[in-house]
């Protein structure tokens, strides 16, 4: 079950130079903007990954404001969790189930899901806050890490699962922001 004390968000390289050719890219950069608030409102952990920041730049300074003050880790890999410090700092929060975010959908993100999976995760997928630059590309690999046991869910859903009832003290908060 989600709940905010076993959970952690994982944002992976929703970056400057990359988004502009994900298909829907402010859709998508808006809805994120809005969950990594929510989660902030509501305490979940977060994480943030740049893919070779040196090329594809820095985390959109939407995001960054959302974020507040943070420490993203930098990869090279794929699957961020072939990055030690990733794995360190993911090990550190202590977190079993990870809300997966991020770009490319078929690449660093599904490679980073089925890591996720085989080393004993229960792994989210929020499916309306990630992207890929095709709309095939996406669409496979939602099917992918469906198949490969993720559970697939939207921003709202989990945003709201996390209140469970309307008398939550933070309910009005993530109502405000969701419309």
């Amino acid at each position: 079950m989600l709940l905010v004390e076993n959970t952690l968000l994982l944002a992976i390289d929703f970056q400057e130079r990359m988004m502009p050719a994900i298909f829907s890219h402010g859709e998508l950069e808006a809805r994120m903007e809005t969950f990594i608030k929510g989660c902030r409102i509501l305490d979940v952990s977060i994480l943030a990954t740049q893919q070779y920041t040196k090329g594809l730049g820095d985390t959109l300074p939407s995001l960054k404001d959302a974020l507040g003050e943070f420490e993203p880790v930098e990869k090279l890999t794929f699957s961020c969790y072939d990055t030690a410090e990733f794995v360190d700092k993911l090990e550190a929060y202590g977190k079993k189930n990870i809300l997966v975010t991020g770009v490319e959908a078929h690449i660093c993100v599904q490679q980073t899901v089925l890591d996720l999976l085989e080393n004993g995760y229960s792994v989210y997928v929020v499916a309306d806050c990630i992207g890929s630059r095709s709309e095939t590309d996406f669409v496979y690999a939602i099917g992918r890490m469906r198949q490969a046991g993720a559970v697939l869910t939207t921003m709202e859903s989990v945003l709201f699962g996390f209140l469970k009832s309307s008398d939550h003290p933070k309910r009005k908060d993530i109502s405000n922001l969701v419309k």
